[in-house]
Order: structure tokens, then sequence, then C-alpha cells
């Protein structure tokens, strides 16, 4: 067993095209020994928010605090609140938003699939990890 508290992990600040003002913790990762999940904290500023993007592995996100978005497949944004959670299939369309003046708080879960390591998507066919995409008018 393996035991830490989420501060004992140094943030970074997500540098992928399109993300602002999100910072991750890998609590759990393969360099771990996790072979199969990984978890991480993700703390957006005020109005941060990732690109809109697919990838091949699922997400369960859990929200801690703050006021968090979610724009799903068909580009409808739904506000959520503390508390509530979101499954993610794999390489379904998504953006995660902070809608607030404060930071918004979220646990982040995903499988390690082959040629992952629980801190960057699995590499593709084509090598790339994951694809930033055209958000559809919400209907």
């Amino acid at each position: 067993m393996i035991k830490k508290h989420y501060t004992d992990v140094t943030p970074t600040l997500s540098e992928k095209e399109g993300f602002k003002g999100m910072l991750q913790r890998f609590i759990w990762s393969k360099d771990d020994g996790c072979p199969h999940f990984a978890m991480r904290i993700m703390e957006f500023e005020p109005y941060g928010h990732t690109s809109y993007h697919a990838h091949l592995e699922e997400h369960q996100f859990f929200f801690l605090e703050g006021e968090p978005a979610i724009v799903d497949a068909k580009g409808n944004e739904t506000r959520l609140k503390a508390g509530d959670s979101i499954y993610v299939p794999s390489d379904e369309p998504h953006q995660i938003k902070n809608m607030g003046k404060t930071v918004m708080k979220m646990l982040c879960m995903i499988p390690i699939l082959p040629g992952g390591d629980g801190k960057a998507p699995a590499p593709r066919s084509n090598g790339k990890d994951y694809v930033t995409v055209e958000k559809p008018s919400a209907h």
C-alpha cells in the first residue's frame, strides 16, 4: 500500500494547445507502480479551461469545488456543481471549463492504455495522443 497527500505532488501547468489556467497533480500513474488506472487532481484558475478534445481514454470526473461546466459531444454546455460526477466514453469530444471567479478542483480517473503512462493519453496508430476537434454548434 502507498499513501500520499495531494499537496505532496507538485502541480504542473498544462501547456497543451487550447488549454488555459489548468494545473494537474498526477497523484497515481505508471510511475507509482499503478499498471491499470491513473488519478489526477486538476485545478482550474478562474475562467480556465481545456481545449475541446478527444482521446482514447475514457474519463471519470468528480467535481470537488468551484463552478464547473462541461461541453459535450454535441457542443452543449452544462453547468455543474461540487459533488457532481461525469463519465466520458473513449474518443468522445469534451471540454471542461471553470465558470467561476475562484479555483475549481476536480478528480480525473483514467485507465492506463497500452503505450500510455497515466500522465499523457496513449498514442493512436497515427502517433498523436489526443485530437483537438472543432466544437459543433450547440443544439
